[in-house]
């Protein structure tokens, strides 16, 4: 008989690297791209862009969902109590409600300044 060992990770090669960058560097795409689709008249050009946009809003919101499921865990909620209702603003910022439903740049900036404050707990509880 075959002992039974049990192992979990968030991949299959669990890697360990965590960084809320990966969610930031997707929104300023979304934001360079709505300034750019606003400043562009062509038709062509802004159904291209706004494919684009959708495809990195919705990078965005994978890459704040590794986090908030894989990297961030009970006793980080303990201390920051406030992380359930950050994540979720920042993804519905970045889904439907927001980024990919609109070419208004505020809410581009909405969904950076939540990216910004997630990231600063998630550095605080690296630090810790």
């Amino acid at each position: 008989m075959l002992a039974k060992l049990v192992a979990s990770a968030h991949c299959d090669l669990p890697c360990g690297v965590y960084d809320p960058a990966q969610a930031r560097i997707e929104a300023e795409s979304v934001k360079a791209i709505m300034q750019k689709y606003a400043d562009n008249d062509d038709p062509v050009f802004r159904a291209r862009a706004l494919g684009i946009k959708e495809e990195r809003a919705e990078l965005v919101k994978h890459h704040l969902w590794v986090l908030w499921t894989d990297y961030f865990k009970p006793p980080h909620l303990e201390a920051h109590p406030q992380l359930h209702q950050l994540f979720w603003d920042a993804t519905k910022l970045a889904g439907a409600a927001g980024a990919k439903g609109t070419v208004d740049v505020a809410k581009a900036d909405d969904l950076l300044g939540k990216i910004d404050e997630i990231a600063k707990i998630f550095w605080e509880t690296k630090a810790a």
